[in-house]
C-alpha cells in the first residue's frame, strides 16, 4: 500500500509542469493576437515564407492545404510590425504588413499563391498593407 500512495504523490507532481505548460499555450494561442495564412488545397506547388515579426524572424515551407502562423503582442508600441513573405519556385513572391487583431487575422491565398481578395474569402483585407520592399509581380 506503501508503494502505491508513493507513486501517487510522485504522479502528483507532474501536474504542475503539465499546468504551467498549458497556461503558456493558451496565452500564446487565446490571448495574444494572432495571424494565420491559410494556403488552397488546390495550390499550384510548395511555397516558401519568411515570418518578420520585430525582432522574431523565421522560415519555413508552406504545403497546398497548410497553414502558417505567428503572434503579435498583447500592448504593441509604436514600433511594432508584422510580415511574412512568401514565393514559390516559378519566382513569383509577395509580402504583406500586417496589422493583427485580436483573436485572430485570417489570410487566404488562392491556388497561385496570391492573397484572395473576393467578397466573403475570409480574408481580414483591412489588417493587410503592402510592405515597402515588395518585389511581387502583377
Amino acid at each position: 500500500m506503501s508503494v502505491i500512495k508513493s507513486i501517487v504523490g510522485y504522479l502528483w507532481w507532474i501536474w504542475i509542469p503539465l499546468l504551467l505548460l498549458a497556461a503558456v499555450l493558451l496565452w500564446r494561442n487565446a490571448v495574444l493576437p494572432t495571424a494565420i495564412i491559410h494556403y488552397s488545397k488546390f495550390g499550384n506547388g510548395e511555397l516558401k515564407y519568411i515570418w518578420n515579426v520585430q525582432d522574431r524572424i523565421y522560415k519555413g515551407q508552406l504545403q497546398p492545404g497548410g497553414v502558417t502562423i505567428d503572434h503579435g503582442f498583447l500592448f504593441p508600441d509604436d514600433k511594432f510590425f508584422m510580415e511574412i513573405y512568401w514565393w514559390s519556385d516559378n519566382v513569383r513572391s509577395h509580402c504583406v504588413n500586417i496589422t493583427p487583431k485580436w483573436l485572430t487575422t485570417h489570410i487566404y491565398l488562392d491556388a497561385n499563391g496570391d492573397i484572395d481578395t473576393r467578397k466573403g474569402s475570409g480574408t481580414d483585407t483591412d489588417r493587410l498593407k503592402q510592405c515597402i520592399t515588395d518585389t511581387s509581380r502583377p
